[in-house]
């Protein structure tokens, strides 16, 4: 049966990276397996969507729904998206179903996280130019019992992407 993989976390975590290489180590195991990507998915879908706690609350239940949609359709689906406020995760896990919806935790501290900054983001929001900026102007509620936590200020990449491998595996009845 397939699942959801919710990856959160803060922005510059690893989650992108982690997703996209468990999609990579998965193909061969995993016949369907979709990533949805918070970056990718502003792009398209909802681009029309700003950063306010309203718009955040709709841009993840779009996305709940389009991991419910592919998940029924028999996909493993892996869900890299910051999802900041608890009611935002608990919205996604009464949209696809809490047994069906699985939350990995992908923490790094934000110091951490600034550090592996590439694009500035964190630099221009504390200078001001971005506004809601999670972990900076915006709120980032820490989950409590996620099902799965991944500390990438302690693992490495390969580390990372293995334990969700390995957590895919067990979870996914394949």
């Amino acid at each position: 049966m397939s699942k959801v993989y919710w990856l959160t976390g803060l922005s510059g975590a690893g989650k992108s990276t982690i997703a996209k290489g468990a999609e990579v180590a998965l193909t061969r195991q995993v016949e369907r397996i979709k990533v949805l990507d918070g970056d990718e998915i502003r792009l398209g879908i909802n681009a029309d969507l700003g950063f306010s706690e309203e718009d955040r609350l709709e841009n993840n239940r779009r996305t709940a729904e389009i991991a419910k949609l592919f998940m029924t359709s028999g996909f493993t689906v892996i869900v890299s998206f910051i999802s900041p406020l608890k009611t935002f995760r608990t919205m996604a896990k009464s949209i696809i179903g809490a047994s069906q919806l699985y939350e990995v935790y992908i923490n790094a501290d934000l110091h951490t996280c600034e550090t592996r900054d590439t694009k500035g983001l964190y630099k221009k929001a504390r200078n001001g130019f971005i506004k809601e900026f999670t972990g900076i102007s915006a709120p980032y509620e820490v989950p409590i019992q996620p099902n799965l936590e991944i500390n990438t200020a302690q693992q490495n990449v390969d580390e990372s992407i293995n334990t969700l491998v390995q957590f895919i595996l067990n979870n996914n009845e394949i």
